[in-house]
């Protein structure tokens, strides 16, 4: 079977999925990876990808393309998001890629990106809701508010410039969060979400991004993570809030030695899980799935699915 695939370069995180694509067009996993390189540090206040964080992501890009080669993988796409869109020095970033790792990334907007990931989690939960899904993508520079029917059908899409990275680089000053910290995201989400219609009745709210599945696993203390046992997993508004308040009030030190948590996740699950939790207020909702297949199983199916082959 014809094996493809994907990296997702994100602000805070670069995955790797290598699948096979069956004769009845399912994509079926072969190898999957993530590396934190953090390509998006400083980028909210510079406007600029930094040599550190270029490197970094350089470096793992580079492997990750060897390893999706020797899989076997026919051909790779490649995109990246938040965080190159708003750099000045973007393209240098892409032909340091194409030099370096021999792939060609596409910078995505955010309304591709929002796209990508509502046809992930609609591959996946369609069958198990009756009603419309709402699909919240929560990278490194910024999320995702997708609204969409069972059908498959996107009725609004919205990316907002806020992220883990970018709401701890803006507004984290202490160690561990101050109260006046946590009040000054509250306060900005708050603000920013004002803007998202009311979602349709009876909606079903998926997670997706390593904020959401961050969560789930520390929620359940999955160490090491194992994708099968976080994919369709739920948390509550409850479980939410009393997870927020515990990582909001714990020293980043004491956050690495978690069970669940990356370590180079530490510093940022707060203000991500901040956004998490101030999404699902601003929905009305009671909670959320969770889905540990992204943009990535996205940009999988837009670019080798049966359809796109025959294109």
């Amino acid at each position: 079977m014809p094996r493809f695939a994907t990296i997702d370069v994100g602000t805070n995180s670069v995955l790797l999925l290598v699948a096979e694509r069956t004769p009845e067009g399912r994509f079926e996993p072969v190898l999957e990876r993530a590396e934190i390189t953090r390509l998006g540090r400083g980028v909210d206040a510079t406007r600029r990808l930094s040599a550190e964080g270029m490197e970094a992501t350089l470096s793992v890009l580079e492997s990750f393309a060897r390893e999706a080669r020797e899989a076997g993988a026919q051909d790779i796409a490649v995109s990246a998001t938040s965080a190159a869109r708003d750099a000045s020095n973007g393209p240098e970033f892409l032909a340091a890629a194409k030099a370096r790792a021999g792939v060609t990334v596409e910078i995505i907007s955010g309304q591709m990106e929002a796209e990508l990931s509502f046809a992930a989690v609609h591959a996946d939960f369609a069958s198990e809701s009756a009603g419309p899904l709402l699909v919240l993508d929560i990278g490194g520079g910024s999320t995702e508010f997708i609204y969409g029917n069972p059908a498959g059908h996107v009725g609004f899409r919205h990316s907002f410039d806020v992220g883990a990275v970018r709401m701890t680089e803006r507004y984290v000053s202490s160690d561990p969060l101050s109260a006046e910290n946590r009040a000054r995201i509250q306060a900005h989400l708050r603000d920013t979400f004002k803007a998202l219609p009311p979602p349709p009745p009876d909606a079903a709210l998926v997670g997706v991004a390593g904020t959401v599945t961050t969560l789930y696993a520390v929620q359940h203390a999955i160490d090491p993570y194992v994708a099968e046992q976080v994919h369709g997993g739920s948390l509550s508004l409850g479980e939410l809030t009393a997870l927020v308040d515990r990582l909001c009030q714990m020293p980043v030190e004491e956050r690495r030695a978690l069970p669940g948590l990356q370590p180079k996740r530490a510093d940022v699950i707060p203000a991500g899980a901040l956004i998490l939790l101030e999404s699902v207020k601003a929905l009305g909702l009671e909670g959320c799935r969770v889905s540990d297949r992204g943009l990535r199983w996205g940009l999988l199916a837009h670019r080798f699915g049966a359809g796109a082959a025959r294109s």
